[in-house]
């Protein structure tokens, strides 16, 4: 199942049909918004006030509102930001965009085709990215589980086609012509309008595309674009409508364009900008307030302030599982604003256009800024080494859940496999424990063992001569006739170094009433 989106009839009646869509709502954005705005204000008030829950509710659901209304101005305003057009390598931007979904790489298998790397197109960078960006979160999302996507790029008679392929859950037959369509969606929670972004934002680049979809194997997008006539060119240094003086020191510059400062920043982060309201919902993480702060860090010198704060922000970002690729870009976004900024101080203060004073600050921001990004990796990757390494020792504790049944009696239930690793941590568990606990009778329960190796039943006897050693008696239960069938073939016993019961229970009713012998064997061993 297919459906092209060529320069056809069909395809240019969508561009038409989006065109009105978004005057509509252009005009219903701008009569809407601002009165939704205003009663915003006034619940936030009302919350202030202690009121009841209804408050809350009500707030949210404006939010939605606002949100919905914004994403309508998206589409609608032809030009997004009035970005401009710039030379882009789609391979670059890809491989930037597909790392900030590392937290899904454990379930979904990413596998890239790129053949013809270094190949531009020209187009508003944010835009496209965001586009994409909608593209391969909606492939992730279409598959429920494990899965595979698959991005691919090449280049041949001067156009570029990249595809972006998952085995997700595909779309219906029935519903291949709504794609695009604002509101519409196969989400069970979703807007539609991230698509509707794509397909709008695909045709103000003079490109095309294709869907395939089926139920049973998922979906393909193929997107293609003209190639670039000319090769990179970097984006030139804008002049902001920023407020300043001749007597006006770069700290005090910086806290008078603040807002001028945020709102620079969310346009360069485009990927980050929809997911800061979810970070500090749920890291408590505000990334404005934080840009801010680094930033005056920097520009007063304070070297000190920028270590201390790199190291709380790298645990912080750690201890919720937010991916370092969304922080990097972050960085880069701040960084790009930062120089921007102190462009357009430069020009209306003429402070720092002096050859050497230039180049020293350079290297001074650079520098504090390259100590911040090295101190904030090395504090997120130590706590992840010690959360990982108190995840490793709890395995292993909880591989080798020795339990206390009497003061002098402890039980030792077993399941799973146990290969060479696990018997070495059974070893050094079992035996620390008999020590530290005093224990008398260890009872070793087997009925939950799936799978054993000859040299493992080896290196368990040798546990069991260390737990006699240590005038310990060991009572084995739960064997499993092929368990005992591997035994016998090979010659190993326990014979005469632990009792046999044929389960936990008989054990424990032994133990408590008539306390066998140690080295004496039960008649009752499953064969």
């Amino acid at each position: 199942m297919s459906t092209e989106a060529h320069r056809s009839p069909r395809n240019e009646a969508h561009i038409s049909q989006l065109a009105s869509v978004g005057q509509i709502a252009a005009g219903i954005a701008h009569e809407v918004r601002n009165p939704l705005t205003a009663v915003k204000g006034f619940l936030q008030l009302l919350k202030e006030r202690k009121e009841e829950h209804y408050i809350e509710v009500a707030q949210a659901e404006l939010e939605n509102a606002i949100g919905i209304l914004q994403n309508l101005l998206n589409v609608s305003k032809p030009d997004l930001e009035d970005e401009p057009f710039e030379s882009i390598d789609l391979t670059a931007e890809l491989e930037l965009l597909m790392q900030l979904f590392q937290d899904q790489f454990y379930r979904v298998e990413l596998v890239k085709s790129f053949q013809d790397p270094g190949t531009y197109i020209s187009g508003r960078k944010n835009q496209l990215k965001k586009a994409f960006f909608n593209l391969l979160k909606n492939a992730f999302e279409a598959i429920p589980g494990k899965g595979r996507i698959v991005v691919g790029h090449s280049a041949s008679d001067g156009r570029v086609t990249v595809y972006i392929q998952d085995s997700g859950t595909g779309i219906p037959k029935q519903k291949m012509n709504m794609l695009g369509t604002p509101f519409f969606t196969t989400k069970q929670n979703g807007t539609g309008m991230g698509l509707t972004l794509v397909f709008s934002v695909i045709y103000q680049h003079n490109g095309f595309i294709q869907v395939e979809s089926d139920e049973k194997t998922g979906t393909r997008f193929t997107i293609t674009f003209p190639v670039a006539a000319h090769s990179k060119k970097y984006k030139e240094v804008v002049r902001l409508q920023l407020q300043s003086t001749e007597q006006m020191d770069l700290k005090q510059y910086f806290r008078t364009n603040r807002k001028a400062f945020e709102e620079q920043l969310l346009t360069e982060a485009v990927n980050v900008r929809d997911k800061i309201d979810e970070i500090l919902r749920v890291g408590n993480i505000n990334l404005l307030d934080n840009a801010y702060k680094l930033v005056i860090f920097i520009v007063e010198g304070r070297e000190h302030e920028v270590i201390s704060f790199a190291k709380t922000e790298g645990v912080t970002w750690a201890k919720h599982s937010l991916t370092l690729a969304f922080k990097l870009e972050w960085l880069q976004a701040v960084r790009r604003v930062l120089w921007s900024f102190l462009y357009n101080y430069d020009l209306m203060s003429g402070t720092i256009s002096d050859k050497e004073h230039f180049f020293n600050l350079e290297k001074r921001i650079n520098e504090l800024m390259d100590l911040f990004v090295n101190h904030l990796f090395i504090s997120y990757s130590q706590f992840k080494d010690d959360l990982i390494r108190a995840q490793r020792e709890m395995m292993d504790d909880l591989s080798v859940p020795i339990i206390p049944f009497t003061p002098s009696i402890s039980i030792l239930p077993l399941i799973g496999t146990i290969d060479t690793e696990r018997s070495l941590t059974i070893e050094d568990k079992v035996i620390t424990q008999i020590g530290t606990a005093h224990i008398e009778t260890l009872i070793i329960d087997l009925s939950g063992v799936l799978e054993v190796e000859p040299d493992v039943i080896r290196r368990l006897i040798g546990v069991i001569d260390g737990v006699r050693m240590m005038g310990c008696q060991c009572i084995i239960t739960g064997f499993r006739p092929g368990f005992v069938k591997m035994m016998v073939r090979t010659g190993l016993t326990f014979e005469n170094k632990a009792v046999t019961k044929a389960t936990l229970q008989q054990a424990l009713a032994d133990v408590i009433f008539k306390s066998p012998p140690p080295g004496t064997v039960s008649p009752s061993v499953h064969s």
